[in-house]
């Protein structure tokens, strides 16, 4: 049987930071990107998710009651599909997290568009 050490897929709040940081940055410096460059408090329970730039890792930030948890995946040959984008968080899903783990380009999964008629 395979386990997996992944977010819960019902998780409310998980944030993507777009620009990649310095992988040498411990859990205290991802926190301080949290609080001083996003304006959140990282101690009030959100996910969020850092990668490098050659997009090959991704590192985790979650604060969980008396401390911080940092997940740290590193890729042996592929990339993460970073989402690309103007803002700097992008707000995701605990099921859009765990495609992203997975290797899935979340920014191409898209729905069929919604149309409106007002007439048959």
């Amino acid at each position: 049987m395979e386990y997996r050490l992944r977010p819960h897929p019902q998780m409310p709040r998980i944030y993507l930071y777009q620009d990649p940081v310095d992988f040498r940055k411990s859990f205290r410096s991802l926190a301080a990107i949290v609080e001083q460059e996003l304006g959140h408090n990282p101690f009030e329970g959100a996910l969020y998710a850092f990668t490098n730039r050659r997009r090959d890792k991704i590192k985790l930030l979650y604060w969980e009651d008396n401390g911080f948890v940092l997940y740290y995946k590193s890729l042996a040959e592929e990339k993460f599909h970073w989402p690309g984008g103007e803002e700097e968080l992008v707000s995701l899903t605990g099921q859009q997290i765990n495609w992203l783990l997975d290797g899935y380009d979340i920014g191409a999964m898209k729905g069929h568009r919604k149309l409106q008629y007002e007439a048959t």
